[in-house]
């Protein structure tokens, strides 16, 4: 047996890959048409002019069901670990909100561009990486609390140094972007595709996109620690049939099965 084909594994491998995969696509796609600079553009540049505009919308959403099936078995996890410990299972809920909001807004992104409706774009963006930067933040404190008995300790400096990254990505995002976007550079820089490095505001625009690379991958490098764990660990459905067929209700079939038993006591 590989390693990803132990216990869930394969879920938070294949938000990875599949998540790089939709950037590196839509990128290449861009390039090759001549739709973006090659030197780091924004990655919602490389998803605002068909095709790869559908591609990066398709896959994204695929990204987004993979994201909330890797968040759920994570939680359900954390609650079969520590079932009595109630700070560890508020905390737990609270990570499991924030990571489906985070999707929500890789939704947003996904089928809102930036060029089209941009401060829903916007919106979207604020959801996946500042909610999802909180949601990373959660689940590093979990990892904290539940060492050294469930968690080792280079899981949690593991989850930590991530979270970091991520957060220096996302401070210099937003100043660069501030700086970019106050009007000094020129109007209009949301719509613009192709920079001349010999250009006004060239330096803070490749910092900008430079960071908001950075804080993709970070995001991506924090599902990776979840990769061992998940290989303990496997879910399964339990069928509880309300009825022997298909046109019966619920309530009828009850009452059916209480007559029975009635009938088998006298």
């Amino acid at each position: 047996m590989w390693w990803f084909q132990q216990g869930l594994s394969f879920l938070p491998v294949a938000l990875v890959v599949w998540s790089a995969a939709s950037f590196v696509f839509s990128y290449i796609t861009a390039i090759v048409l001549h739709h973006v600079d090659p030197l780091v553009p924004y990655i919602s540049d490389t998803g605002t002019i068909p095709p790869e505009r559908c591609l990066f919308g398709i896959m994204l959403n695929v990204s987004t069901f993979l994201g909330m099936a890797t968040m759920y078995v994570r939680y359900k996890q954390v609650s079969a670990l520590s079932p009595e410990k109630h700070k560890i299972l508020r905390l737990n809920k609270l990570g499991l909100t924030l990571g489906w909001m985070s999707c929500f807004g890789l939704c947003i992104i996904a089928n809102f561009q930036k060029c089209i409706l941009y401060y829903i774009h916007v919106l979207g963006a604020c959801l996946t990486f500042g909610v999802g930067s909180i949601y990373m933040l959660v689940q590093t404190i979990l990892s904290y609390l539940m060492q050294p008995e469930v968690h080792s300790k280079d899981i949690f400096w593991a989850r930590l140094a991530v979270f970091l990254w991520s957060c220096s990505s996302i401070l210099s995002m937003f100043v660069s972007s501030v700086v970019l976007y106050s009007g000094l550079y020129g109007q209009n820089l949301v719509q613009k595709l192709h920079w001349d490095p010999q250009e006004r505001g060239y330096t803070p625009h490749i910092i900008s996109t430079v960071s908001e690379w950075s804080l993709a991958f970070s995001f991506l490098s924090f599902f990776l620690t979840y990769i061992r764990d998940f290989q303990k660990i496997s879910l399964r459905a339990v069928v509880s049939l309300q009825g022997q067929t298909l046109h019966e209700s619920p309530g009828s079939f009850r009452a059916e099965e209480q007559a029975l038993l009635i009938a088998g006591s006298i």
